[in-house]
């Protein structure tokens, strides 16, 4: 269960970075603006979204990890 729990916070983690960057860089990249506090409030509704997907990956694919795709055969 630990490694499930770490799969989850590394792709909650990376989602809402690239979320961020992504908005940021759309925005000007001006962190001292009002749009960056947008950003970094916006870019964590992903990064929720990935808790949930990732909560119900055991459930649809391998159960030892957050990924939807069923474990390989080989």
């Amino acid at each position: 269960m630990p490694r499930l729990i770490a799969d989850i916070v590394e792709r909650t983690i990376a989602t809402y970075a690239a979320t961020f960057l992504g908005l940021l860089l759309a925005d000007g990249f001006d962190l001292t603006s009002l749009g960056a506090l947008r950003a970094a409030s916006i870019a964590a509704l992903p990064a929720a979204l990935s808790v949930v997907k990732g909560a119900l990956g055991p459930l649809v694919g391998d159960s030892g990890t957050a990924g939807w795709l069923p474990r390989s055969g080989g």
